[in-house]
C-alpha cells in the first residue's frame, strides 16, 4: 500500500488517504444540556449549576462568573431568585473552577461562543419564557460582547444585567498599568499571586464571603500573566463595544468599587447609543464594593435585580438607579427622596 493509501473502515477498500475525511466524516456535534454541565460547540464539557423554583419559572437566568470565580458565585443570589420564582443557570467558563484548561485564557471569542451557546439551548429549553442574561465583573464584559454578536435568527435576551462590568480596558489605563500588562506579555506563563501587590485592594465588604473565596479549591489564587493580558484585551473589547450594545439593560456599580475603576465605567456609559437611553438603565450604590450582589448590602443589590426583572419600567425599590447616569458622572442629582416607603433611597444616606 503506497503512503497515499489506507483502507477505508467502512468498506474495507483502499481509498487515497486525502480522501479518508469524506469517507468517514466526523459525526457533527450538537451542543446540549445536561442536568450538571453544558457541552459546548467543540465538545467541552462546562460543570452547570442551577437554581430552580417550583414549577414552570417566571424567568430564567443565565449567570455569567467573574475572572478567577467559578459558577458558585451565585450560589447565594440564585437561591433567593429561584425563591422568587426565576430559575437560574451558571457554569464555569473555561479555564474557571473545574472548566477545561483551568488557569488559561480561552480567548474572547470562545468565552462569548460558550455564553451565545447556552443561552440558545435555554431558549430552546424554556420557550415563552423571559431570558435574561446576568454578567459580574469579567461575566460582564462577555454578556456584553454576547449581547452585542447575537446571530440575527437567534432571540435575544429580553434584558442584560452588569453587575460592576469589567470595561476597564488598555486605553483607559495609565501609564505604570500599562507598563506591568507589557511586562506580563514578555513573561505570559509566569503566574502572578495577590501577595506580590504591595497595595491592598479590597473586593467587598463581607469578609466572611471573602475568607470563605480564599478557601475555596476552586477559585484560582495565582493568575497566569497570559490569562491577564487576555482579561484586559477582553475588557477592551467590551468598552469599544458600547455604541453598539442596545440591549433591554440594567448596569449596577458600587461607588467603592476598587477593582474596575469609575472612569471606564463612566466611559462605557456615556458611549451607549443615546436612543436606548429610556430603557437602559444605571444603578449606582454608595456603599457598594466590586461584589456588589455578595456584599453586606448585596440583598439589597439582588432585589432591585428582582424588581427589574418583573417590571423594567419601574424604578428600583432602593432608588439606586435614580439620576444614576448623573451621579455616575459626578453631576448631582436634583431628584425628591422616594415617598414610596418613607425612608430615604440607599443612596441618599450618608456612608456608614
Amino acid at each position: 500500500m503506497s503512503e497515499t493509501e489506507a483502507i477505508s473502515p467502512a468498506s474495507g477498500t483502499r481509498v487515497a488517504a486525502a480522501d479518508m475525511n469524506a469517507v468517514r466524516p466526523a459525526a457533527p456535534l450538537v451542543p446540549h444540556l445536561e442536568h450538571d454541565r453544558i457541552i459546548a460547540r467543540d465538545g467541552a464539557a462546562l460543570p452547570l449549576r442551577r437554581w430552580l423554583p417550583d414549577g414552570t419559572p417566571r424567568a430564567v437566568v443565565l449567570a455569567l462568573h467573574g475572572f478567577n470565580d467559578y459558577s458558585n458565585a451565585f450560589a447565594d443570589s440564585g437561591a433567593t431568585f429561584a425563591a422568587s420564582g426565576v430559575a437560574v443557570f451558571a457554569y464555569d467558563q473555561r479555564g474557571f473552577g473545574a472548566a477545561p484548561a483551568r488557569g488559561r485564557w480561552a480567548g474572547s471569542d470562545r468565552l462569548v461562543d460558550d455564553a451565545l451557546t447556552a443561552t440558545r439551548l435555554l431558549r430552546e429549553r424554556y420557550p415563552g419564557v423571559p431570558l435574561y442574561l446576568l454578567g459580574e465583573s469579567m461575566g460582564g464584559a462577555v454578556a456584553i460582547l454576547a449581547s452585542t454578536r447575537m446571530d440575527p435568527s437567534q432571540a435575544a435576551p429580553d434584558g442584560v444585567i452588569l453587575l460592576a462590568p469589567a470595561v476597564w480596558g488598555r486605553s483607559t489605563m495609565n501609564v505604570f498599568e500599562r507598563a506591568g500588562l507589557w511586562l506580563a506579555d514578555l513573561m505570559p506563563q509566569v503566574r502572578w499571586s495577590p501577595d506580590l501587590i504591595p497595595v491592598r485592594i479590597r473586593a467587598s465588604d463581607n469578609i466572611p464571603m471573602l475568607r470563605a473565596l480564599g478557601a475555596d479549591a476552586l477559585v484560582i489564587k495565582n493568575t497566569r500573566a497570559d490569562a491577564l493580558t487576555g482579561l484586559v484585551d477582553l475588557m477592551g473589547e467590551a468598552l469599544d463595544a458600547a455604541p453598539r450594545f442596545r440591549s433591554r439593560a440594567l448596569m449596577l456599580y458600587g461607588e467603592r468599587d476598587e477593582i474596575v475603576p469609575r472612569p471606564p465605567v463612566m466611559r462605557f456609559v456615556a458611549a451607549l447609543p443615546p436612543g436606548e437611553a429610556a430603557h437602559q438603565r444605571v444603578a449606582l450604590y454608595p456603599r457598594g464594593d466590586h461584589l456588589l450582589s455578595r456584599d453586606l448590602e448585596g440583598p439589597l443589590v439582588v432585589a432591585g435585580m428582582l424588581a427589574w426583572i418583573e417590571r423594567q419600567d419601574a424604578p428600583l425599590p432602593s432608588g439606586a438607579d435614580r439620576e444614576g447616569r448623573a451621579r455616575l458622572a459626578g453631576r448631582p442629582a436634583t431628584a425628591a427622596p422616594s415617598a414610596a416607603s418613607g425612608a430615604r433611597p440607599s443612596w441618599q444616606r450618608a456612608p456608614s
